[in-house]
């Protein structure tokens, strides 16, 4: 039986460059011989190929995720004081980019297969706790009196949201659909609305994506992107992120340090190269870990509807006795994460926006549950085997105790 040599990790960032490590150092050799460090071809011609890649007529290279989010919802129309509804199972940025946009995020749970933004949710809520004037086109939210003007849909773990039943929603109340698909580089949306397969960031208005190097596509640092078939938002990105300025020293609106390195962008287009194969190999490990736990009661496994394409940032599986059973990988030499283990809506960061505990169930019955298996491109066939095979023994295990100590 095989046995790890030493940990099995839960994201393996070394392996990949080392083996494009000599093509990687001939950029950074290039740009330093060269003084190619801020914007120039290296950056444009990386642009132009995330944009294909992501079925786009625009990218705007950015300096990370969070100023993609943000800059997104500024160039959009969001403005200081609106609301913009997202989802409160996520990771604190894309709240982080309402908030420095201006705007104030309000919270709408998400749907327990996907983990994703629930639309018969977002529908209720906006029903139940909103008012739409129709005459003026505008949705305002009766407590806080404040209207709502965008929604932030996240594409979580690689999986994208329901954009169909989104962008239909959004469409009736006139609101803005920004894509954080910062998890989502390559994921793939199936539109009956338009009868074909959709890519992330190519649906709403603009689409946000992070490089933090533990992505799909990452970076060798901090690096971000907007994707977007509109020209104006795409000019007014490319102002915002560099100090507003429509040229050198001629600064139209006051705007942000947010550009992209030229070295950042050089690696990413390297990498971008190999993007489509690895997120097929993360595909290939996620129905191989579906196929050996398909019987497995013990814990739930992700589930991929039929209109997705998910890319499996990250491969997540709900059990019980969640840390006691991280603890007993970690000694079988097995890494794991944990994503999201608070909810937002009970961040101490945002007490001030008065939720409670129970206000969104189905986030808060998950949060407590959700364990990341190991998801690199890199896994090899024996590594996940053994995953698999001690993750089952364990879970069995524990599940055994439980019901010994129930009968007690």
């Amino acid at each position: 039986m095989y046995q790890p040599q030493g940990m099995i990790p839960f994201l393996d960032l070394v392996t990949p460059h080392r083996e494009l490590e000599e093509e990687l150092m001939a950029l950074v050799r290039d740009c330093v011989r060269n003084a190619h460090f801020i914007g120039g071809k290296i950056v444009e011609d990386f642009e132009k190929d995330f944009a294909k890649f992501s079925d786009s007529k625009f990218c705007v290279g950015l300096a990370s995720g969070t100023d993609a989010v943000r800059f997104a919802l500024m160039a959009a129309g969001v403005k200081e004081g609106d609301l913009v509804a997202t989802t409160p199972h996520t990771f604190i940025a894309t709240t982080e980019a309402i908030s420095q946009a201006g705007a104030r995020p309000v919270f709408v749970d998400i749907d327990e297969q996907t983990y994703n933004l629930d639309p018969k949710k977002l529908q209720a809520f906006f029903e139940q706790e909103c008012m739409w004037d129709v005459a003026k086109r505008v949705l305002t939210h009766k407590k806080l009196n404040r209207p709502v003007t965008a929604v932030v849909p996240v594409h979580l773990y690689g999986q994208m949201a329901d954009m169909d039943a989104i962008l239909e929603i959004a469409g009736k109340y006139n609101l803005i659909v920004i894509e954080d698909a910062c998890q989502a580089h390559g994921a793939k949306y199936f539109s009956k609305k338009q009868n074909c397969w959709r890519s992330a960031g190519s649906m709403g208005v603009a689409g946000a994506f992070s490089f933090y190097p533990g992505k799909n596509l990452g970076a060798c640092g901090e690096a971000g992107a907007i994707t977007t078939d509109n020209e104006e938002i795409a000019k007014k990105i490319r102002m915002i992120r560099d100090h507003g300025q429509a040229k050198k020293y001629y600064h139209d609106i006051e705007g942000y340090n947010g550009r992209l390195d030229t070295i950042q962008a050089g690696m990413l287009s390297i990498k971008l190269k190999h993007l489509a194969n690895w997120n097929e190999k993360r595909r290939a490990l996620a129905m191989e870990y579906g196929r050996l736990f398909e019987d497995v009661e013990e814990f739930k496994i992700p589930v991929e509807p039929s209109y997705s394409k998910a890319v499996y940032h990250l491969y997540v599986v709900r059990v019980k006795n969640r840390e006691k059973l991280q603890t007993e990988l970690a000694a079988a030499r097995i890494g794991t994460g944990i994503h999201y283990p608070i909810p937002l809506h009970i961040q101490k960061a945002y007490a001030h926006l008065g939720y409670k505990a129970g206000d969104f169930p189905v986030t808060e019955k998950i949060a407590v549950e959700i364990l990341s298996l190991p998801m690199f491109p890199q896994l090899t066939h024996e590594q996940q085997i053994y995953i698999a095979e001690k993750l089952m023994q364990l879970a069995t295990v524990s599940r055994e105790k439980e019901v010994l100590a129930e009968a007690r």
